[in-house]
């Protein structure tokens, strides 16, 4: 029969104050120990003491145990996972972990490729400038069939340099919530039919119809900042006729919906491989390395599109099969 630890401690310490009777009362008078009530005394003395000391102790024991109980209970009550096994919790914290040194690590990977894609697009026309400025200045400058030529050709390095920073400026403003939209009622197709019209020369260089389909209505007006909708529509419009084939299409799709007007503009270029599509709204993210800069554009278009379709409380989707075009679709609320 198991005997409770409590029981066991109790029972000596009754022993024990039955020796410390006996012991005390012999100090005190060598001829206690003769006599017969000496036993008695000593055996009900510890008794009593072990009975004692099992109530005490119990009652100890009980409180220190009830704080325990109650220290693990807010334990739990502070821990939605309190079920799970200690293996469990272990081997989710190692998974937590390693998700988040994962996150890190491609987080460093997209900060170095932008710092490097930025470093590019400020390096390729801060050199083109700096070197038709000191060919001016070793003699060019007397020269009046290279002067004018050379001026125009740093002009516009400097105005590429000017639009980096306007886009970076634009779109950092967007993302701190510094740039306020103005919302106003605008018409859709007053709006569209401009863009369309400075964009002529460029589609004209490439032999590029822009067609524009849209529901048989004399205007449709949406809720937006003009401005700003007018950048997104400049951007991807002026993106088809780029990557277009020659003397291809693009299509500048508009529909009505119930509380909505859907706006796609497609064309029939050389598209997009779909492992690029998550990445494609990305700051200075390359489809081909050399794509946007030869276009002579600042990499940031498509991202600071994506911002202000998302400041009107939309979403921009792309769609695209190489060698058989690109879609974007967004939408705007009605007014």
């Amino acid at each position: 029969m198991k005997i409770s630890p409590v029981i066991s401690f109790s029972i000596l310490v009754g022993f024990t104050a039955s020796i410390l009777v006996f012991v005390v009362g012999y100090l005190m008078n060598p001829e206690f120990i003769k006599t017969p009530s000496v036993y008695f005394y000593s055996i009900i003395s510890g008794i009593v003491i072990s009975l004692t000391s099992y109530f005490v102790f119990r009652v100890y024991i009980k409180n220190q145990f009830q704080k325990i109980y109650a220290s693990i209970d807010q334990v739990f009550e502070n821990n939605e996972n309190y079920g799970e096994t200690t293996q469990e919790k272990i081997e989710n914290w190692i998974t937590a972990r390693s998700n988040e040194v994962k996150e890190l690590k491609t987080t460093e990977a997209y900060r170095r490729e932008f710092f490097g894609n930025l470093a590019h697009e400020l390096k390729t026309p801060v050199f083109s400038v700096e070197g038709y400025i000191l060919t001016l200045l070793e003699g060019g400058l007397e020269d009046e069939n290279i002067n004018r030529k050379f001026l125009k050709k740093a002009a516009k390095g400097v105005d590429r340099i000017t639009k980096v920073i306007q886009d970076m400026d634009t779109i950092t403003k967007i993302e701190s919530g510094a740039l306020k939209l103005d919302f106003k009622k605008v018409p859709l197709f007053d709006t569209i039919n401009n863009v369309v019209s400075d964009l002529e020369d460029l589609a004209e260089s490439k032999k590029i119809t822009v067609e524009i389909i849209k529901p048989n209505v004399m205007e449709l007006f949406v809720s937006g900042d003009k401005l700003k909708l007018e950048q997104v529509f400049t951007n991807l419009i002026a993106n088809s006729i780029y990557y277009g084939n020659q003397e291809g299409t693009t299509k500048v799709i508009i529909k009505e919906l119930r509380n909505k007007i859907e706006i796609t503009i497609k064309d029939n270029g050389m598209g997009i491989p779909k492992n690029h599509l998550p990445r494609l709204f990305e700051r200075f993210y390359r489809v081909e390395k050399s794509r946007d800069r030869n276009k002579g554009g600042s990499g940031i278009g498509l991202a600071i599109v994506k911002h202000i379709v998302e400041a009107h409380n939309q979403k921009i989707n792309v769609e695209s099969q190489t060698d058989i075009g690109t879609s974007f679709t967004f939408r705007l609320d009605k007014s």
